[in-house]
């Protein structure tokens, strides 16, 4: 295999709107391959894409954008992110971070989170009002993950309309063929956000609370071990970031995909009890995240070929996620699949620590689409954003009936 390949074309629009037939070509081709175009290797298929995210060899390796003096506070803020992490640091955090979220803080919301998503939905219905096409990304998936974190960490609520377009200017840096201004925004946001947790965090200090960023600041563990101020501003910026991508992504990619198969939307509304199978099923059908780098710490086989320590390989999700050497009839949504090793939310020892709270987010959000309304049609086709990275849309026009 040469290393002028370019498997992957995200230059071509057509390949960025709908990946998956590239990604079938690629996994009948060969497990790994090098893009010229990325400059690292990139895993096509579950196998090879899990070995990616669990081997030790392979690791979260942070490396400061340059120059430093303009991207000082994007640094900061990855820096001391337990995503940007290995082991040892990565297992010290992790444990610190865990301790927080044992204090029940999940469970405590799941009753609110459910309120919250029906009372979205009721709106979202009076205003389309069986007729009128409404956006229900902007009205619920976008609304409902950003209240959800904001409510978890005891951001005020005249605050909360700030975090999601810092959020949304600092995740658009993970996208290839950026702009300037694209990372001016994200710099500008981070330092913003930075600044405003900061003061929040010290406020917490002085007034304690039941929140989650309370028991951040004052978490310690068996050996007196606690995070720095770094750490915990970044911990919640990561949770912000991460968490509501990821939730709104998979609301709406999911919600298109029921509309599309309206035949797997009814079988869902005749038993809520798939509810929990089939919001795993959205998440393996179109993944919310598409590509998760390594960098190797040492020379790493996978897949047939040789990563050279330094060399980046990245593990294509979506891809992965759509192996019909793991899933029967990958291409067929199946809101009653149970054999569904998706690896979404990764796997190893970065799998999402917020995994829980998405699912209760997913849950309550697509039952109360479902047990809020007789009718969901699509209203209009949406609109998809154009990064590959974080696969979403940019409007979901729905018709909803009481």
């Amino acid at each position: 295999m040469t290393l002028a390949a370019t498997p992957l074309d995200l230059a071509d629009p057509a390949v960025v709107a709908d990946p998956y037939p590239t990604f079938a070509r690629a996994r009948a081709q060969a497990p790994v391959q090098w893009d010229a175009g990325l400059g690292m290797w990139l895993a096509f298929t579950h196998a090879e894409a899990n070995a990616v995210l669990r081997d030790r060899r392979l690791g979260r390796i942070w490396r400061d954008k340059a120059p430093a003096e303009r991207f000082g506070q994007f640094n900061l803020i990855h820096r001391n992110a337990i995503l940007e992490m290995e082991p040892p640091e990565h297992t010290r955090l992790r444990r610190l971070i865990s301790t927080a979220f044992a204090r029940g803080h999940v469970e405590r919301l799941r009753p609110w989170v459910q309120e919250l998503a029906d009372g979205l939905v009721d709106q979202l219905v009076a205003r389309s009002g069986g007729s009128t096409p409404v956006d229900v990304l902007s009205g619920m998936s976008e609304e409902l993950p950003v209240a959800v974190i904001a409510e978890l960490l005891g951001v005020p609520s005249a605050d909360r309309p700030l975090l999601r377009p810092w959020s949304n200017a600092i995740v658009k840096m993970y996208e290839y063929g950026r702009t300037t201004a694209v990372e001016d925004d994200a710099e500008r946001a981070a330092a913003e956000f930075v600044a405003y947790l900061r003061e929040l965090a010290a406020e917490r200090r002085r007034t304690p609370g039941e929140d989650l960023l309370t028991h951040l600041v004052t978490v310690r563990d068996s050996e007196g071990d606690r995070l720095t101020e770094d750490e915990l501003v970044t911990t919640c910026i990561l949770l912000l970031n991460a968490g509501h991508e990821a939730t709104v992504n998979v609301s709406g990619n999911g919600l298109l995909a029921l509309l599309e198969h309206p035949a797997e939307l009814q079988r869902l509304r005749d038993d809520p009890a798939l509810l929990p199978t089939a919001i795993e099923e959205l998440m393996r059908f179109d993944s919310p995240l598409q590509l998760f780098e390594r960098t190797a710490t040492a020379d790493v086989e996978i897949g047939g070929v040789t990563v050279a320590q330094g060399q980046k390989i990245a593990a294509l999700l979506g891809s992965a996620n759509r192996d019909p050497r793991v899933f029967t009839d990958p291409d067929t949504l199946d809101v009653g699949r149970t054999d569904n090793p998706h690896i979404s939310f990764g796997a190893g020892v970065h799998f999402c620590i917020g995994a829980p709270l998405a699912r209760v987010e997913l849950q309550a959000s697509f039952g109360a689409l479902l047990s809020r309304t007789s009718s969901l049609e699509l209203g209009a086709r949406p609109q998809r954003r154009p990064e590959f990275v974080m696969r979403g849309l940019a409007d979901l026009p729905v018709v909803l009936t009481a």
